[in-house]
This record gives structure tokens, C-alpha cells and sequence, in this order.
């Protein structure tokens, strides 16, 4: 298994190699050269794997046996996950009027993004403690990436990292738990700025090959091919879990919702589908629509500013892994990709060829929520459910409350039915613990854990990032400094 840049002008490297990149050095997105394709047989003795297991075959297919053992790989997924508070690792809990709510929230920074960095971390360890090498690890966050990369790496010697958190952006409890975390490895700065914006050092630094080579430079965010392959496991889950039967022919259907904000997740879920699990996907965001737009009408261009949101970590005008799912979608014209995206990158506004769309709207269906819809579809599972959701998982659930009958669309996977309606599944990003201002504006009563309310009584650190400063600047020389202790 190779991996190759989704733009066509790096060559092509092993797990080990993308891991430890982040954008490929033509600024593209690294993916597997070939995507697995999976049988019946396959799918129906996977469907009796829980979770932790279901992340074991599908790294195993991604991350060749001389490259990390089999028992070893299995020993490091199941050290990433023993800190999970709940032993099935991930959750569905099955509520009223067909809602389906998968928790992925259930690691320590309970967002997640806990699930795919946990894993990271582990194959990043194994790497580095074979090579006695250190990396310097660049985030930007909009809300819990930044914790959860943090927790990922926390006190190791061979790793600093460094988080770039948009302050006002992100919820009190989001920043708090990457600014309450005094180790020696872990540098936090707080700019003054957007998720698009603190987006624009990172890719600078990235461009430099000279000091990415200098300062063995990678990445954490969804750029990383490693977190998209852990969250594959999502969506066999959910399929596993709601599907009737898998004694029919063809195999139930099974629609995902997913809330969707620089669309690492999604792409995870047209990959899932692409390996033959059959799977109607919809792309659910806020009001910063512009997979919505995309989806409907082929329209990938920015409108205006980031609006600020309930669905914080969704608030993205730039969402990066459109470019993989496009790639897939060209069949791998990495030369049509280079193209458009460079077209993008300089105008911020692109129309689809015709035949891309036509692919991508059979691939994925879409809807945006408001905040006021946000709120809405809060209240009312709650009202019927006793069941608190964050305003992310809410956009899900809006999508399910003002969608409640479904046939199968997908060409792939069509039951011929106009009357047959399929089980879905919304997946839940976070917990609401950590979104207590959106729950009051809801009207409800925010439950938050001992853990989460004792951050607010420790010490924090961080460095402010001003308007007006070459943060690419600032974050040269902090890294330069870090680098003179190693």
C-alpha cells in the first residue's frame, strides 16, 4: 500500500511516510494509491467486531504487516483506547422516533477526534521510539482538535507539538483544555483570529521545505491520512449497528449523518462507501454552507466571513478535505485536482466541471442548520429523550427531524423501492458537556462532569497571537528555540 499526493507531483510513500507529513510538498492531500475493495463474506463476519476490532482489520488494510506487525499494531490500538470512559469504546443510543445517535465522545477530551489521535499517537511512538527521532508537530484548531492532539502526544520526549487556538472562537471549555496542560512539549498559542486564518501560517511553515525538513515538521489535523483511516471505523460501525439484516440481496442500505466542518469525517465516509459498505452519506453543516453549496450546486467558493455559531468547531470556510473526496470522485485525476485547487487557492471561488458535481451529488446528500434550528432539534430531544445533545450533533439531529422519511438513492446500492425507507444514523461529534452556553440557550440544564468544571480552577498557559504580527514569524522562532533543548 502507497500513498500518493491527491495533486500528482510528489512521489509516492509508505504509511510511515504520511504519517509523518502533513501536506504533500506540491500542497496536495496524501490518499492511498488504491482503495480497498470489500466482499460480502467480508463484510458479514466484520459485522460481529466491536469497535476496537472493526480498527484493527481496517488499519490492517491500510498499513502493510512489515511496516508494524500484526500483534503489535493490535497492541497499540488497544493502548489508545484504554482511556476511554466507556467499555464499548463508541456508543448508539437509540431514541425516539427513529433517532440514532452514535456517541464518539467518550474518550478524555470528550470530543471525537479523541478516536483517530489516540491511534496517531500510538503509530507516531512506535515510529520514533524505533528511529530515536523527533518531530515537531504544527495544529490548528477550531475547537477540539487541538485538545485532543495534545492529549495524543502529552509528555513525550521525542514530540513537541503546537496548537494555534482562534480565541473567541472556540468554547471556555474547548480552550481550557489545551491551555490547562503544562508539559514541556505542549506550546499553545492563542491568535486573534479565525480557523481559516491561523490556517495560513500553518500551510506557510508546510510550504518551507527547508525548515520542514530543518524541524521534521508534520501535522495533526485532518491533513494527516492517519486520523481518516481510524475514522473509517465510524461508519462500519454505524452500518453494523443499524442495519436489519445482512441476509439479504442486495444489502440493506444504511444513511449516515454527519456533521461536517473542514470534512475529514465525511471523507472517511466516502471512503467507507467506496470500499463497497453500502451507505448513503449526508454532509450536515452550520451556517458556513459551503459543502451545502458545493453538494447542491457545485459552487466550492467562500461567502464573505466566517460566521460565528453554536457549532463552533464547524464554524470553516475552507474546508481542506474537499479535495480528497474530489480526487476520489475524478477517479484519482490528480492533474484535473492540481487544477482546480490551485484555481481556488487563488480566486476562493470554483464551479465544478459538470460531471465532478453530478458524482459528488450522487455521493452525498446535504442540508445546513441555523442556530435557531440548532436550538430547536436540542430542545426537542430533549423533550422526548432526556438525552442532552452538543449543538454539532444537534445539526444532525435537525437534519434527521426535518427529514423523517428516506428512500435509498444511491445508484450503487438502490433497492428499487420508492416505498422502502432505511435506517440512519447521526453521528455525534462531541459531548454537550462541553458546549454549557449553547445548552442555556436552549433552555435546558447543562450537566457537566467533576472533570470539565475543576479546569476552570487551573493554572493555564499560552502565548497570544496579535493581529498586525507575522505569526509564521512568530512561530519560526518559537519552534527554533524548542528545537536548541532537544
Amino acid at each position: 500500500m502507497e500513498y500518493i499526493s491527491t495533486r500528482g507531483g510528489t512521489r509516492a510513500m509508505d504509511f510511515e511516510g504520511a504519517l509523518f507529513s502533513g501536506y504533500a510538498p506540491d500542497g496536495g492531500l496524501f490518499m492511498p494509491q488504491n482503495i480497498p475493495s470489500l466482499d460480502r463474506d467480508t463484510l458479514r463476519r466484520w459485522s460481529s467486531l466491536c469497535y476496537p476490532g472493526l480498527v484493527k482489520e481496517l488499519c490492517s488494510l491500510f498499513i502493510p504487516a512489515n511496516l508494524v506487525p500484526r500483534n503489535t499494531l493490535s497492541d497499540l490500538i488497544d493502548r489508545a483506547f484504554s482511556r476511554f470512559r466507556h467499555k464499548d469504546v463508541v456508543h448508539l443510543s437509540r431514541l425516539k422516533d427513529g433517532l440514532n445517535v452514535l456517541e464518539l465522545w467518550h474518550g478524555v477530551t470528550y470530543a471525537f477526534k479523541d478516536l483517530s489521535l489516540s491511534c496517531t499517537g500510538q503509530f507516531l511512538q512506535y515510529f520514533l521510539e524505533k528511529k530515536q527521532k523527533h518531530v515537531t508537530i504544527l495544529v490548528g484548531t477550531s475547537g477540539d482538535t487541538g485538545s485532543s492532539a495534545i492529549e495524543s502526544v502529552r509528555g513525550q520526549k521525542n514530540m513537541d507539538i503546537f496548537v494555534l487556538l482562534p480565541k473567541g472562537f472556540c468554547t471556555e471549555i474547548q480552550e481550557l483544555q489545551m491551555t490547562t496542560v503544562i508539559e514541556d512539549n505542549v506550546h499553545v498559542f492563542a491568535a486573534h483570529g479565525n480557523s481559516d486564518e491561523i490556517d495560513e501560517p500553518i500551510k506557510e511553515l508546510f510550504a518551507d521545505d527547508d525548515f520542514a525538513r530543518k524541524y521534521n515538521l508534520m501535522s495533526l489535523n485532518s491533513v494527516n491520512w492517519s486520523r481518516i483511516m481510524v475514522q473509517i471505523a465510524h461508519y462500519f460501525y454505524a452500518y453494523f449497528q443499524c442495519a436489519p439484516s445482512l441476509d439479504t440481496t442486495p444489502l440493506p442500505v444504511v444513511e449516515i449523518v454527519v456533521p461536517t466542518g473542514g470534512g475529514g469525517n465525511i471523507t472517511a465516509g466516502c471512503i467507507a462507501q467506496k470500499m463497497g459498505l453500502p451507505i448513503q452519506l449526508v454532509a450536515v453543516v452550520n451556517s458556513n454552507d459551503i459543502i451545502h453549496r458545493t453538494v447542491q450546486h457545485g459552487d466550492f467558493s467562500l461567502a464573505g466571513s466566517v460566521k460565528a455559531t453554536l457549532a463552533s468547531a464547524m464554524d470553516i470556510q475552507e474546508p481542506y478535505n474537499v479535495e480528497r473526496i474530489l480526487w476520489l470522485l475524478s477517479g484519482s485525476d490528480s492533474r484535473l485536482i492540481k487544477t482546480l485547487m490551485e484555481r481556488f487557492s487563488v480566486s476562493k471561488s470554483l464551479k465544478l466541471p459538470e460531471n465532478l458535481h453530478r458524482k459528488l451529488s450522487e455521493t452525498l446528500q446535504s442540508c445546513s442548520a441555523s442556530d435557531e434550528d440548532i436550538v430547536g432539534a436540542m430542545r426537542r430531544c430533549w423533550e422526548e429523550n432526556q438525552y442532552l445533545l452538543c449543538p454539532h450533533s444537534a445539526v444532525a439531529a435537525h437534519y434527521h427531524y426535518s427529514k423523517p422519511y428516506r428512500t435509498c438513492l444511491h445508484p450503487k446500492f438502490s433497492c428499487f423501492s420508492s416505498f422502502c425507507s432505511i435506517p440512519r444514523c447521526c453521528l455525534a461529534p462531541a459531548s454537550a458537556a462541553k458546549f454549557k452556553d449553547a445548552v442555556l440557550r436552549a433552555g435546558l440544564v447543562p450537566q457537566i462532569p467533576p472533570e470539565i468544571t475543576a479546569l476552570t480552577a487551573m493554572e493555564t498557559r499560552s502565548t497570544p497571537l496579535e493581529r498586525g504580527q507575522d505569526w509564521a514569524q512568530v512561530l519560526r522562532g518559537r519552534i527554533g528555540a524548542v528545537a536548541q533543548q532537544w
